[in-house]
């Protein structure tokens, strides 16, 4: 089946995808701009988007509730609210206000996360086909390019406020659209078994591959410009790249997926994105750098999604909210511990060896999939 075919039975959620991609790529492309206006150092500032990280714990645990009281509508509300949230850290005067419009940010990231990533296994269960990469990379197109337009409107001066304010007339637009069918499912005797240990070990996969996302995000800019002594639009092009190059990967996951078992794609996955971040790293000119987190945001664009659909896939039905959940609330750990260790460990040594501590962690992912895969037979899609 193609891409198009795809992307016309997930259309509601690749939406909320791409809304989540346009609202982080912004900012990620935003962070040298925010942090010189509150004055923070690397650690005061890794801290301080602790509180995006508490807002998305926080959200985890609820949006199995908010999403069996909204329904159908739990999405198009996740997605405008988070256009909403955005507006706010760029404007935030103190690191306080600051700490608090992130975890405004957080709470409604990690609602319209959890509930369009359940829309995306219950899709993937009654189409009978593998549908998470291609949403994630969505995400990933959308990210990237709104970091190159962020750059752009940066160039030309304009504040934060006033992009964030054009995305969520944009999504505004859009949420009609991502209004869609709720399925249910009641639950049986067996249902009391609750999958703990397959939620556990793909949980801790999301978990690195999203605090190496959240590395080159958060990083990637301030490490061209500061590190390497980049513009202002250069700095951008380092999260955009991250972007583009994790829509490839996905889009090439979701096209291996119906063809090659998950086990070798997650290894060499996880070999390429740690490699990739040490080139990055330790790169001599913004170039290198380019090619670094290229070649990790390829490598890293299909852990976290392989992970949550084969969790959605192999929990029982009326369980795969909580199961998603769970899951996202283990790998959500990644943007908690993420910020502030890159920070502290900059901070003490250099933004360069921060990031190789990243890519070290990458080395975890196989042990972890091995431990998956022997606490619970894992079938491919």
């Amino acid at each position: 089946m193609s891409l198009r075919s795809g992307l016309r039975l997930s259309r509601a959620p690749a939406l909320a995808f791409a809304t989540l991609g346009l609202c982080w790529g912004a900012f990620a492309a935003f962070v040298p701009v925010i942090k010189a206006g509150l004055g923070a150092s690397d650690a005061l500032f890794g801290a301080l988007l602790l509180g995006a990280s508490l807002g998305l714990l926080t959200a985890m645990w609820l949006a199995p509730l908010v999403d069996a009281r909204l329904g159908r509508f739990a999405l198009p509300a996740g997605a405008v609210s988070l256009t909403v949230a955005f507006l706010m850290p760029g404007i935030a005067p103190t690191a306080l206000a600051f700490a608090a419009a992130m975890a405004a940010v957080g709470v409604c990231s990690g609602l319209c996360d959890v509930v369009m990533n359940a829309r995306v296994s219950e899709i993937e269960v009654r189409a009978r086909r593998s549908l998470m990469n291609l949403n994630h990379a969505m995400f990933s197109f959308a990210y990237a390019a709104a970091a190159v337009a962020t750059g752009l409107a940066r160039e030309a001066g304009l504040p934060p406020v006033a992009v964030f304010a054009g995305i969520a007339l944009v999504v505004a637009l859009a949420a009609p659209f991502m209004v869609v069918r709720v399925e249910t499912a009641e639950a049986g005797p067996e249902d009391a078994r609750f999958p703990a240990a397959l939620v556990a070990w793909g949980g801790g996969i999301v978990l690195v591959a999203f605090l190496v996302e959240n590395a080159m995000e958060g990083w990637s800019a301030l490490h061209i410009e500061r590190t390497l002594g980049g513009g202002a639009a250069e700095g951008a092009f380092g999260p955009a790249i991250l972007g583009l190059t994790m829509g490839i990967g996905r889009l090439s996951g979701q096209l291996m997926a119906e063809r090659v078992r998950e086990t070798p794609v997650l290894v060499g996955a996880s070999a390429l994105s740690g490699a990739g971040m040490a080139l990055a790293a330790f790169a001599p000119t913004p170039g290198v750098a380019y090619l670094g987190f290229g070649l990790s945001g390829l490598g890293v664009s299909v852990l976290a999604p392989m992970a949550l659909a084969l969790v959605g896939k192999h929990a029982r039905p009326s369980e795969r909210t909580r199961a998603i959940s769970r899951a996202a609330v283990i790998g959500f750990l990644g943007f908690f511990i993420g910020p502030p260790m890159i920070g502290f460990v900059s901070e003490a040594t250099s933004l360069r060896i921060a990031l190789a501590l990243v890519a070290v962690l990458l080395v975890s992912v196989p042990l972890m999939l091995a431990a998956m895969l022997r606490g619970r037979e894992v079938r491919a899609f």
